[in-house]
């Protein structure tokens, strides 16, 4: 799986709008913190603003600033903001072989029910992954990994 660089990016300044959380940031400010360009990081805003994740203020002590707490946004509903799953069930419908269809029903397909089961299992660890988990440090989120990937394999 590879985070595409909007996904990133949206995440790390929702992580930086997290580390001040009694502070409205400006565009700019945040642009400065995480080295991206100011609209790069309008543009991100804009689709978290959208999204229902940042809230913003006009005027001369306007800036940017969380719509709830980061214990309450889980990093599931922000990358599906930003860039989508991984897997989607009509990734199927668009064939690129030969015929224009797929030559394999949905039933007997074993390579959809891999992707639909690493789909599950990576909606489980975002839907369960809270910004305030990325706000600790990475040695307290490594140590919750074992707790967060209770995925059963097939006997």
């Amino acid at each position: 799986m590879k985070l595409s660089s909007q996904e990133e990016y949206g995440l790390r300044c929702l992580l930086h709008l997290g580390r001040h959380p009694h502070s409205s940031l400006t565009i700019l400010e945040i642009s400065q913190a995480e080295g991206l360009s100011p609209p790069n990081v309008a543009k991100l805003l804009r689709l978290l603003r959208q999204g229902g994740f940042v809230e913003s203020v006009r005027g001369q002590h306007g800036g940017y600033t969380l719509s709830r707490p980061s214990e309450h946004i889980t990093v599931g509903e922000v990358l599906n903001v930003l860039g989508g799953r991984l897997y989607e069930p009509s990734f199927c419908d668009h064939f690129s072989g030969a015929e224009d269809t797929c030559q394999r029903s949905s039933i007997d397909c074993s390579v959809r029910a891999m992707w639909s089961r690493l789909q599950e299992a990576v909606d489980q660890v975002l839907g369960q992954t809270t910004l305030q988990d990325l706000l600790t440090s990475g040695q307290e989120l490594l140590s919750q990994e074992s707790g967060l990937l209770e995925i059963s394999t097939p006997s």
